[in-house]
């Protein structure tokens, strides 16, 4: 049965359950930080995931891509599946801007963490929850 690894229970906020993944927002309103977690058990890497699972992360990514692109009109967008700190398969992306506090270096370690309100946090899912998310 999927778990969530506990670091995402203590660092980010759920939003959605899409086909293949949890998204959830990391929970930092510095940047538009955003987490996509395949709902599958034991898995370390993109390879350990099925041919069709593979293709419907890819799909749910490049989906969540251009939301960022558009709403969040983002300069440049970071996605990365590191997993260095939290083994559990996941993909970050992270919409950036010249201005933001840590550009161009990577958002990790930069400033400390501020958390999103209820009101927020709301908003954010209602934006999101106009999205069709292909499958």
């Amino acid at each position: 049965m999927f778990e969530l690894a506990p670091e995402f229970e203590r660092d980010s906020l759920w939003l959605a359950d899409w086909p293949l993944c949890q998204l959830r927002v990391q929970n930092d309103t510095n940047y538009p930080w955003f987490i996509l977690i395949p709902r599958r058990v034991a898995m370390v890497e993109i390879i350990d995931l099925t041919e069709q699972d593979r293709a419907q992360l890819w799909r749910e990514s490049a989906h969540l891509s251009m939301f960022l692109k558009v709403a969040f009109q983002a300069k440049k967008l970071n996605v990365a599946a590191l997993g260095n700190m939290v083994p559990q398969l996941h993909l970050h992306h992270i919409a950036r801007y010249e201005h933001d506090i840590a550009w161009p270096a990577p958002v990790w370690g930069k400033a400390p963490a501020q958390p999103y309100t209820e009101t927020q946090w709301q908003q954010l899912k209602q934006k999101l929850a106009l999205l069709t998310i292909p499958s």
